[in-house]
């Protein structure tokens, strides 16, 4: 980040450090704010590099057939010691190869479900986006429209959702199939091999789809790469049982997009100004404790953002 009216001492205020203590955040942030966010090219492009090195999202963020030939054994992503035998029903599941690649879309919105999108205004900025991604099946609608935007083009969908809501689409197809109809054509994508609980309901979503002749494609995360961005975040201090699909699809975006907006993404009870916000923007449901490590993401996500990387947007849209 870089701004010529800002003197050198002001631009260092507009730095911040990682050692920036929790309880620091809040006050740190606003006065962040005082400097207008440019984008720093060639520090986006450094942390770009990193992830290309170790992560590599144009070939391994989605199981293809390119990158998993028929007949090879698919190691889980924490069951370790199983493997899936790719067989040839497996394999047709699977994209011929990587629909996007490297800087394909100047312009991206990562959509999280935070309360701070509650009266944000930001639906139409996100909208005019190149590309939005958005986390586990967020409700859109034209009652949430002017503060979230409606359209998407990658959503992620947890297995747990399928369990919880839909019956694993044993019982609950149609439900499901009118569920995910509100995101148009966007694709829609699951950790199958994550462990081996979610392949069999991760695969049904695909029939079901299917089976309605529905045009959405279906893709499911390579369970390689999702290793490769966890040891990636651990380095930089993120430490959790599981990373969260928000931080999943921002480091995806990272190298799929030139530019890079956060839209939702923030851990807290209250928002920079001291004012409540729900923990969604649709609902107060909290996550299990223990199993994210929300603030540290979010943490990063601001770090970068000092450094011109992305653009963490907690204020209303103008």
């Amino acid at each position: 980040m870089s701004n010529p009216t800002l003197s050198t001492r002001e631009y260092r205020k507009c730095r911040m450090s990682n050692g920036v203590k929790q309880s620091e955040l809040f006050d740190r942030w606003k006065s962040l704010h005082v400097c207008k966010w440019e984008m720093n090219v060639t520090e986006a492009n450094v942390f770009k590099s990193a992830l290309s090195r170790c992560c590599n999202a144009p070939v391994y963020l989605f199981t293809t057939q390119k990158n998993t030939p028929q007949g090879s054994k698919l190691k889980y992503e924490v069951d370790t010691s199983g493997t899936l035998t790719v067989n040839s029903e497996v394999f047709s599941m699977f994209p011929k190869d990587m629909p996007y690649s490297r800087s394909q879309f100047r312009k991206c919105a990562v959509v999280g479900n935070g309360g701070i999108l509650k009266n944000s205004q930001c639906g139409k900025e996100i909208d005019n986006a190149d590309f939005i991604f958005r986390c586990n099946l967020p409700p859109i609608s034209e009652k949430y429209a002017n503060d979230v935007g409606l359209k998407t083009d990658i959503v992620t969908i947890n297995p747990s959702i399928i369990y919880e809501r839909y019956s694993k689409l044993e019982k609950r197809r149609r439900p499901f199939y009118e569920a995910v109809q509100a995101y148009e054509n966007a694709s829609l994508l699951l950790p199958a091999f994550y462990n081996t609980r979610n392949t069999e309901v991760s695969f049904r979503v695909k029939y079901v789809l299917d089976d309605f002749e529905s045009q959405q494609s279906v893709f499911y995360f390579h369970p390689q790469y999702l290793i490769s961005v966890s040891r990636f975040w651990s380095t930089q201090g993120v430490h959790a049982k599981r990373l969260s699909s928000g931080l999943m699809l921002v480091t995806a975006a990272m190298e799929l997009c030139n530019e890079v907006h956060l839209y939702g993404f923030w851990a807290f009870p209250m928002n920079p100004s001291g004012i409540f916000t729900t923990h969604h923007y649709y609902d107060n449901v909290r996550p299990r404790p223990g199993f994210h490590a929300m603030p540290t993401e979010i943490f990063n996500f601001l770090h970068l953002h000092s450094k011109g990387v992305l653009h963490v947007h907690t204020d209303t849209c103008r």
